[in-house]
């Protein structure tokens, strides 16, 4: 997913006796309080933002789904300005269930799409999360090798051992997995031998200038190097311009992603088309 997860990590620092760390604090209870409306009224949406084939940038390769919240006006929120309040609250896990049902929805309707959906460490295991998987992959015999799950660099690295194990499990069901925001972590190297994503994300800050900043060109090059070599289907995330995607497609990237192709949008053409043959 696009930068959706990321906010400064600033309460440790802070503290929450301070007039800032209190503050913080408020704010998050009322973004808690916000999601908690949106979920009960059901004000929750995917928007869809396409993934182009960097050999033909007209071909879209999938599309990833990005949660967005609905205030009671219509205003769409994106996940970036909750998810970092809600993610270790019981309110993250709902938000994942809602996400991957309304991705696996999509999924039914749409023969023809493949679909990447983010979901948090922490949801591995959730019961109910697991009831929808189970309940979308019965439902059509090709939904499952048309799902690929999101997983953030940094919420990988909170429990490896259980996040191999889950990808090992799901994997039998034709799913496959990208780790999202690759080099905004900490992701200790050794794992990867054991991890088998198939697909690489690169995050955007090693995307931004990359055409004219040769720090991040070597940055990018080294870290699209690892990729390739444990075998992934590479990414990358936040393109905005004409000459970053060229000089991606020139260091071998095989996708790109961002504003230049296509913003995030509830109203895709393929779900537009899909309600006009049904109605």
């Amino acid at each position: 997913m696009m930068m959706e997860r990321k906010r400064p990590q600033i309460k440790a620092a802070v503290g929450q006796a301070s007039p800032l760390g209190v503050a913080i604090s408020e704010d998050d209870r009322q973004t808690l309080t916000m999601v908690r409306a949106a979920i009960d009224a059901k004000r929750l949406r995917l928007a869809y933002q396409p993934v182009m084939l960097a050999r033909d940038a007209a071909q879209v390769a999938f599309h990833e789904g990005l949660i967005r919240v609905l205030d009671p006006t219509g205003r769409i929120i994106p996940a970036r300005d909750f998810m970092a309040a809600v993610e270790s609250h019981e309110i993250g896990r709902e938000i994942d269930c809602a996400a991957l049902e309304i991705g696996l929805n999509a999924l039914a309707r749409v023969q023809s799409l493949r679909l990447s959906i983010n979901m948090s460490a922490r949801s591995i295991g959730y019961p109910r999360w697991m009831r929808i998987l189970r309940r979308g992959l019965a439902a059509s015999p090709t939904v499952g090798e048309r799902l690929i799950l999101e997983i953030t660099e940094s919420s990988a690295m909170l429990v490896p051992e259980i996040v191999i194990a889950f990808m090992d499990d799901l994997k039998a069901a034709g799913i496959a997995f990208a780790l999202d925001d690759f080099g905004s972590g900490f992701t200790a190297i050794r794992y990867f031998k054991d991890f088998f994503f198939d697909i690489l994300k690169l995050d955007g800050a090693f995307v931004r200038n990359v055409d004219t900043d040769p720090d991040t060109r070597a940055l990018a090059a080294a870290l699209l190097s690892i990729g390739k070599h444990f075998q992934m289907f590479t990414v990358a995330e936040a393109v905005e311009t004409v000459q970053e995607a060229a000089m991606l497609q020139a260091m071998g990237v095989d996708c790109l992603q961002g504003f230049l192709f296509g913003a995030p949008t509830l109203k895709p053409a393929f779900l537009g088309q899909t309600a006009r043959k049904t109605a």
